[in-house]
């Protein structure tokens, strides 16, 4: 098993160095020229629009419920602990490189989760669903490659990331508290069950108010930081754009220069913002919305918070610390991979107690909790959703909401390397599978894009009171959008099922 766990990274390295990375940088380059930039002309809106859309739900999942479940999955660890290996790796400069993917992202992310709200569903409960698998077989006719998403989706969500995300947890514990794996084991199993047998109502609910919370006590700690080391905060942003570009040759003979550089910073901004990978627009397509347009600018948000503001607090508590030294663990890797690990893990903790002080440690065993535990009840979310698609809206999913609950279990207590290399491998593919869909799909999202821009003008005129996307005779989309979500009168809000909704399997 550990010969094969090391095989399957090996593939999993390749595919994303050789073919995902690429994708995703080069789907994020075209969207932007189309969109015009839509991620920097749009952006005042995504703000204000994020501030304002708590209400208009109608009793199913406000706007920004959606956004507050995709922000819980987003943020886990890896934002902790990936950032610091992404510097310990790459060195300063690749945050410069995180930061890059993360705006082109925001593109990708717009069109991908406005599409998620085109081709939504209403569900039995009052709510929508919607995604890859949804736009895929609607849009594109495909129902085997949209089942090929879904599964691998549910697999990597609802397994191995609620297994990793619970190991970090139990981790943590273990280190700063003695609490044996099988205590954490048991307490995480617990915790998780109520709120997946409540579904994602409940996930929402929690979410609107923890994702937020974690957020934002975690960009405090790092503005503290700021404020006490700000005599260094040139040097720090020095030595990310020298670093960036291979200049600091000090740092390159160490840890690799340019390419080492670009290669950690774009690996840690794309799998953290999941711009491209295919699992955010699960999230957006819950919302309800007048327009599919509103819930695209919203999570395009999602992408900016999660990389420019958390990613980069991590990477400026390190930077500003004095703990971190760039260099050595790209050579320590090679002879004991562990301790390279080891040493990224504990690098962020260390470099806040540096500045802080030790009674830190426990500050950031509850924050990596919040951190992994809200990332659990997000990929549960992403699970589900793809789940009513293989099944249809009417199943409750047992098993699968047991195979979570068992997840986060095993997770506690085993470190599940095989399983952790697996899942890159199938995220890989998730992500060129959703790729290729949204450049095929793209007309219509740039449709509905030039239509909410178009009523935006109107609305400041004073000719209308309220946008609201409206599929028939608009002159903006390329044909006929199957689906009754967005037909009629009641385009947009929340109505009893249609047949077709009824029925995943029947394609209009």
């Amino acid at each position: 098993m550990v010969a094969l766990a090391d095989n399957l990274k090996v593939v999993a390295d390749w595919i994303t160095l050789h073919i995902t990375m690429w994708a995703l940088i080069a789907t994020g380059l075209f969207l932007t020229v189309v969109t015009r930039g839509v991620q920097v002309r749009h952006l005042p809106t995504m703000i204000r629009q994020v501030a304002s859309s708590r209400s208009g739900a109608a009793g199913g999942i406000s706007s920004f419920q959606a956004f507050a479940i995709s922000l819980a999955a987003r943020v886990g660890v890896g934002n902790v602990f990936g950032v610091a290996a992404a510097l310990l790796y790459g060195g300063p400069g690749a945050v410069f490189w995180m930061w890059v993917v993360a705006l082109v992202g925001m593109a990708t992310g717009f069109i991908e989760s406005t599409l998620a709200q085109m081709y939504k569903i209403r569900h039995p409960e009052g709510t929508f669903r919607g995604g890859p698998a949804y736009y895929i077989s609607q849009g594109l006719g495909s129902r085997q490659w949209a089942s090929v998403f879904a599964v691998v989706i549910t697999f990597v969500f609802g397994f191995a990331y609620e297994a990793t995300q619970a190991n970090a947890i139990s981790k943590v514990m273990e280190g700063t508290f003695g609490m044996p794996p099988w205590g954490t084991a048991i307490a995480l199993m617990v915790l998780a069950m109520p709120v997946v047998v409540g579904g994602i109502s409940i996930v929402a609910r929690i979410a609107e108010w923890m994702a937020p919370l974690m957020a934002g006590l975690y960009a405090l700690m790092a503005l503290v930081v700021l404020v006490l080391n700000a005599g260094a905060i040139p040097g720090a942003l020095s030595s990310i754009i020298s670093g960036a570009f291979g200049v600091d040759q000090a740092v390159a003979g160490i840890s690799g220069g340019f390419a080492a550089a670009a290669l950690n910073g774009i690996k840690r901004g794309l799998f953290s913002n999941e711009a491209g990978e295919g699992s955010v627009p699960n999230a957006a397509a819950t919302a309800t919305v007048a327009h599919p347009v509103q819930q695209g600018l919203i999570q395009s948000l999602g992408v900016f918070v999660d990389t420019i503001v958390v990613c980069t607090a991590t990477a400026l508590i390190v930077l500003l610390s004095g703990v971190y030294t760039p260099g050595g663990t790209r050579a320590l890797a090679a002879v004991d991979p562990q301790a390279a690990r080891d040493a990224a893990s504990t690098l962020t903790s260390s470099s806040i107690g540096a500045v802080l002080g030790d009674w830190t440690e426990y500050l950031m065993a509850f924050i990596i909790f919040v951190f992994a535990y809200s990332s659990l009840l997000g990929n549960y979310t992403y699970a589900q959703i793809n789940m009513d698609f293989l099944r249809g809206v009417g199943h409750r999913h047992y098993a699968l909401r047991a195979m979570i609950v068992v997840a986060t279990g095993i997770g506690a207590m085993a470190s599940l390397t095989f399983v952790w290399n697996l899942s890159d491998v199938a995220m890989g593919l998730m992500a060129i599978i959703n790729i290729v869909s949204i450049v095929l799909l793209g007309n219509w999202a740039f449709g509905a894009l030039a239509d909410w821009e178009s009523q935006k003008r109107r609305l400041d005129a004073g000719e209308i009171s309220e946008i609201r996307f409206v599929v028939e005779d608009n002159p903006h989309l390329p044909g006929s959008l199957p689906g009754q979500v967005w037909s009629g009168a009641d385009a947009g809000r929340i109505t009893p099922l249609t047949d077709q909704e009824r029925d995943p399997h029947r394609v209009s």
